[in-house]
């Protein structure tokens, strides 16, 4: 999908769901008949997305929120901590529901490493905590609380589903919080973005594009060290996350012309990186030169949401990289990477974050993003050997 340059600031304008905290009851719906119900948590190990999943474990979960003391075991553990890992706490249950709840959990923890593209070694992903800490207080009260799924930020809903203890349906406001407490079943951010940097690491690697493939002449300026970018501070107007989705979970693809004269991308974790304006100084290194041709290179700052499926993305990063030849000269890659993006991260609210051209070796001082939602200060920076 071709991505304009006005297309890309038209969506990175727009804003996060409001904040503010009025107290409102969402309006209940019918309940779900037994066998509707019976559907959807069948659907915890067999829809094929991140957000199906959530919703039917989400549902299965208020349900058995009907046995008191698996109740109370919930309560305990989202109240001493932000989140809890929920096949963890479903599995060191002694409630009777919450030991039933175990292996539905685990079905869905491995729907959604599938559904994410990071197969069978992602482990547990699946966490709960209420949507907002200012529902603790309800919550410790006794306040009946319901439960729902992180709400997507994509589709441009004003509303989301929240279940109760009998499964009946609640619509809740994206820009308010309610009278009542509301347990989030979401997926952790950080854990999923470490494991789909692997697997997009791994899948560019054996296309010749990745980190680690082979360069020639890769390892001249190792005797003496290296010489890298390092990013001193950075700042972001719009993380691109709503309040209810917590963190945001921010990675960076550098790519620019191998020792080989391939298209290569370097994977580049953040997770300090979480918050909007908000000036962080991670004295990062951003690009190792010891693995370029020219002393060029670009940058693309992404965010990981929900659904993101880091095997289709790498898949589709190489599709287009391959396509493109060494003209003996630097030429920026970063409208090649964001035309290869699949066309479900362009929706309301973009995973877009923000992108660098033309960073060069001997970069210096604040650089600007091209699409004015965020900068960088950056720096050389001498890696000496041993």
């Amino acid at each position: 999908m071709s991505t304009s340059t006005p297309l890309r600031t038209a969506l990175i304008g727009v804003a996060l769901a409001a904040t503010a905290l009025v107290p409102l009851q969402g309006t209940a719906l019918a309940a779900p008949s037994g066998t509707d119900t019976a559907a959807a948590t069948t659907a915890v190990s067999t829809s094929s997305s991140v957000s199906g999943i959530e919703d039917a474990t989400a549902l299965a979960l208020a349900r058995s929120l009907a046995d008191p003391d698996w109740n109370r075991e919930v309560r305990r553990a989202t109240l001493s901590a932000d989140a809890v890992g929920l096949g963890a706490l479903a599995g060191d249950a002694t409630a009777p529901a919450g030991r039933k709840l175990a292996a539905r959990i685990t079905a869905a923890d491995r729907g959604v490493a599938a559904a994410k593209g990071l197969g069978s070694g992602a482990g547990p992903l699946l966490r709960l905590g209420l949507a907002d800490a200012s529902m603790k207080d309800r919550l410790a009260r006794g306040t009946a609380p319901l439960v729902a799924a992180a709400p997507s930020d994509d589709d441009g809903a004003s509303t989301f589903t929240a279940y109760d203890s009998r499964g009946a349906a609640h619509e809740l406001p994206l820009d308010s919080a309610t009278d009542r407490p509301v347990y989030l079943v979401d997926i952790d951010g950080a854990k999923a973005v470490a494991e789909g940097l692997k697997v997009i690491d791994k899948t560019l690697e054996a296309k010749g594009l990745g980190p680690t493939a082979p360069s020639a002449g890769a390892g001249l300026s190792a005797a003496s060290g290296i010489d890298t970018t390092r990013i001193d501070s950075v700042r972001l107007s719009d993380v691109e996350e709503p309040f209810f989705k917590g963190d945001a979970e921010i990675f960076t693809l550098v790519t620019g012309f191998g020792k080989d004269g391939k298209p290569r991308v370097d994977t580049v974790e953040m997770p300090y990186l979480n918050k909007e304006d908000t000036t962080y100084y991670p004295g990062q290194v951003l690009v190792n030169w010891s693995s370029y041709k020219y002393d060029m290179a670009d940058a693309v700052m992404m965010e990981d949401d929900g659904d993101t499926n880091y095997q289709a993305l790498a898949k589709a990063i190489a599709a287009v990289l391959l396509t493109i030849t060494d003209q003996g000269a630097y030429i920026p890659l970063v409208d090649a990477l964001l035309d290869a993006i699949p066309t479900s991260w362009w929706t309301d609210d973009p995973d877009y974050v923000e992108s660098w051209y033309t960073l060069a070796r001997s970069s210096s001082g604040q650089r600007n993003g091209a699409a004015g939602n965020g900068w960088m200060t950056v720096s050389p920076y001498h890696v000496p050997e041993l």
